[in-house]
């Protein structure tokens, strides 16, 4: 039924990067900063771009050492080489045995916004036009998928309130659409049933905090429909210089209601002022290490490392442009965020269908497994790796439900305005 889809999406690939719908820039960052630019992927396994006379490569993401033996990479203590022929085939066959009991719960998907561009879709038959569907996720091994709200830059006002209501419309009508494939979620109680039932959970946010419009009201309002996370960037109450009286009102608000703060694109001040504020965690839906790659949604590791005492969740996303052209590079980030904010800290975020290249190997949903075989191949323990995958959303969004069942027996719905607050 796909063949017959009228508007096709030619793939994006590594080095061409399309625009991303969210808080922080779409462009590829200044050229005298980055590992590599968008003309040269190629990594050499330190981090350093070829420059043509350099060593060898094999067009796979594989660095050579001139004899014909793979070099070791970042994530090899002692240098050694990817497993190959059958001890590779292991790992994949590890990884799937351990996806089918504890599957992937993907941070970042911009399908919604993708969907709106296409005049007909069939999602549980599969569908080419888009980087998802229940096919796919299915053979990934995705469990849950949170569904970005996020609008295009310049919808501000009443036109970010009305398209962020389309949206969630949207969202409820394609799961209900979609009954043997998908089910609407909102708690972690309803994640774990809709996979007891062999359906993916979809979870509604992250949305901009444009579409609030300033008002309190306007979040409880979209909260009853369904929205679960609201990134705090791009208002004038948490931006450069942090949250305001007002925005510190609104933290408070999202706790009472179990609406979780995404600070991936936020400032330092702002996330620092949002993890003291915030009685229930907070997470980065799209934020790996900025020391190993300088893009402005990465984090530092001093906030890292704040990240992991405030027991935050830092969403790794499998893009070419924030963590590198391999699942090598992807496997990096995800051991220094493991590294700097601990195992409990860390989780994945897909950012499929948003219009960016993703890594070799990485390129939909259904790849989750070649990441994870990465990963064993790294001697990962089993544990974390069900904490990276399932475990650390899950305890994100009971927090999340406990935190705002303490807070409304203490709180009544705040009735504060931004005039009276900052005005």
């Amino acid at each position: 039924m796909a063949d017959l889809q009228p508007q096709l999406h030619t793939r994006t690939e590594v080095g061409r990067l399309g625009d991303l719908p969210g808080p922080f820039p779409a462009e590829p960052y200044d050229a005298e900063d980055a590992p590599y630019d968008a003309e040269d992927a190629p990594y050499d396994g330190e981090g350093e771009p070829y420059d043509g006379e350099g060593e060898p490569y094999d067009g796979e993401g594989e660095a050579y050492d001139g004899a014909g033996g793979p070099e070791g990479d970042a994530g090899d203590e002692g240098g050694a080489g990817r497993p190959e022929g059958g001890a590779a085939a292991d790992l994949v066959e590890r990884a799937h045995a351990l996806l089918a009991d504890h599957p992937v719960a993907d941070g970042y998907s911009a399908l919604p916004w993708a969907l709106r561009h296409l005049a007909w879709y069939d999602l549980e038959a599969g569908e080419s036009a888009v980087d998802t569907d229940v096919p796919r996720m299915r053979e990934g091994h995705v469990g849950a998928l949170f569904w970005s709200l996020h609008l295009p830059d310049g919808l501000t006002g009443d036109r970010a309130i009305g398209a962020t209501l389309e949206q969630l419309d949207l969202i409820e009508n394609v799961t209900r659409a979609h009954p043997e494939g998908l089910r609407l979620a909102r708690t972690a109680g309803q994640l774990i049933d809709a996979r007891l039932c062999g359906r993916v959970a979809v979870v509604p946010g992250p949305a901009g905090a444009s579409c609030l419009g300033d008002s309190l009201g306007i979040l409880r309002a979209l909260h009853s429909l369904g929205l679960r996370v609201l990134t705090l960037a791009g208002v004038s109450w948490a931006g450069e210089a942090g949250l305001t009286r007002f925005g510190e009102e609104v933290v408070r608000e999202m706790n009472r209601l179990g609406v979780l703060a995404d600070l991936s694109g936020a400032s330092p001040e702002t996330v620092r002022r949002a993890l003291v504020v915030s009685r229930a965690p907070v997470v980065f839906t799209r934020s790996a290490a900025r020391s190993l790659r300088p893009h402005p949604a990465n984090l530092t590791d001093d906030l890292l490392a704040e990240l992991g005492a405030a027991e935050g969740v830092c969403m790794v996303p499998l893009t070419a442009e924030q963590t590198g052209p391999s699942v090598r590079d992807v496997a990096d980030h995800l051991d220094h965020v493991r590294a700097v904010a601990g195992p409990d800290c860390v989780a994945l975020s897909g950012t499929y269908d948003a219009g960016t290249a993703h890594p070799q190997e990485l390129g939909d949903a259904s790849c989750y497994p070649h990441l994870i075989a990465e990963l064993l191949r790294r001697d990962w323990p089993e544990t974390d790796i069900a904490l990276l995958t399932w475990g650390n959303v899950q305890r994100l969004l009971r927090s999340a439900d406990f935190t705002a069942r303490a807070a409304q027996q203490r709180r009544e719905p705040s009735t504060a305005t931004i005039g009276e607050l900052d005005g």
